[in-house]
């Protein structure tokens, strides 16, 4: 008793239109019965002002309109345009109300069919009063059946927006747990490629006192050493404290394997892809030189991406070469296929593949260009300074 008592939450705008479509129906329903006998334009008002409410109280509102019509019934009144308030009291319950409710509204309406045809039409032959009595069923029925279709298509949209509602939710989560992952993977590439410079800076530190007063240039060389290595991890921790800072949609894989690998680990990669039926041509041009390690781990990161496309999307058959050509300022890398996947419709947002790209070429200082290549295929080139950004500086 207590939820038919409490109101459904409803705009103004809406309450607003509730009272103008009982009004309108009031005037014209109503005086149209008073036009016609004083009792029953007194009955059609009281069936047509309780719709007021039909969308905060539609039980009382129907229960209230259905006694009406009983106490109508009762007095011998005959029907009267008024009468249209059950219909509408039948839907806005069917619509709006609960559905226990709803299905007792549906009987209380086959009912009435029953007794409006026992009392307005006892008089007729047996043929109309089951034309009317099937017409008045085939109303009522089709009334609280499209009220009922309407609640389920709310129910089911309504559900829909609460899905889409949660699963945003969960999508959020999700990104902070993974930013939150990758920010640890980093730290720990961090420790990985730091600790090692600081062992050897450690080692030529030792050496060095060592040899000070025996070996001037020995001690010489191991400070040189201890410098270079300590500019050159100073950088690379730079570069990798600065991706911490990056935007949270910008996340690299977080499922990446120790020790880190490097452009020598490249052959080992191809084999298993070549095992794994794809067809790569491997080629390396110009002079091959030693690279820091955050560059080299750079390269085969976006190698390993291409090669990984090129198995998801290029499709059977395809045939990709792989090239590493060292050059005077930079190493440039090239990743093609001449396979479909040029052809495949882009998605909407992009993949943590390319992402990761581009960030790992960002953090090296470098760029990367990935998309189809004219006449079919897909083609990644990725070009990386030898010299990380600030290198030199303290």
């Amino acid at each position: 008793m207590t939820g038919l008592l409490t109101a459904r939450p409803l705009p103004a705008r809406s309450k607003a239109f509730d009272l103008l479509f009982a009004g309108a129906l009031g005037v014209t329903a109503g005086f149209l019965g008073l036009a016609q006998a004083q009792w029953g334009g007194i009955v059609g008002l009281a069936m047509l002002g309780p719709l007021i409410w039909r969308r905060t109280h539609p039980e009382l509102v129907f229960f209230a309109v259905s006694s009406v019509a009983v106490l109508q019934w009762l007095a011998a009144v005959e029907l009267q345009p008024g009468n249209v308030g059950l219909i509408v009291a039948l839907y806005a319950i069917s619509v709006y109300g609960d559905i226990r409710f709803s299905r007792i509204a549906l009987g209380i309406g086959c009912l009435g069919v029953l007794m409006a045809t026992s009392r307005y039409w006892s008089n007729s032959d047996w043929r109309q009063q089951v034309t009317m009595m099937v017409a008045l069923g085939a109303l009522v029925f089709g009334v609280w059946a499209f009220g009922e279709r309407r609640r389920t298509r709310g129910l089911y949209v309504a559900q829909l927006e609460e899905r889409a509602v949660q699963a945003e939710r969960t999508r959020d989560r999700e990104s902070k747990l993974a930013v939150s992952a990758e920010r640890t993977r980093i730290a720990r590439e961090i420790h990985d490629v730091v600790a090692h410079g600081l062992s050897i800076m450690i080692v030529q530190a030792d050496g060095g006192l060592y040899a000070a007063d025996q070996s001037p240039e020995a001690a010489k060389k191991a400070l040189a050493t201890i410098g270079d290595t300590g500019r050159a991890s100073l950088s690379e921790m730079r570069k990798m404290l600065g991706l911490l800072k990056a935007d949270e949609q910008n996340v690299l894989d977080p499922n990446q394997p120790r020790p880190q690998p490097g452009v020598s680990s490249l052959p080992e990669l191809i084999e298993n892809v070549r095992e794994a039926g794809l067809s790569v041509d491997y080629q390396v041009t110009g002079t091959p030189r030693d690279l820091p390690a955050l560059l080299g781990l750079t390269a085969y990161r976006i190698v390993q991406e291409g090669l990984t496309n090129t198995l998801k999307h290029a499709g059977p058959g395809a045939h990709t070469s792989v090239t590493l050509d060292f050059g005077r300022e930079m190493l440039t890398v090239v990743v093609t296929d001449d396979g479909r996947g040029g052809g495949v419709a882009p998605s909407t947002e992009p993949g943590h593949g390319l992402v990761g790209m581009h960030q790992r070429a960002s953090v090296s200082g470098g760029t990367v260009n990935a998309g189809p290549k004219a006449g079919g295929g897909y083609e990644v080139i990725a070009k990386l300074p030898y010299h990380l950004p600030n290198g030199g500086t303290q």
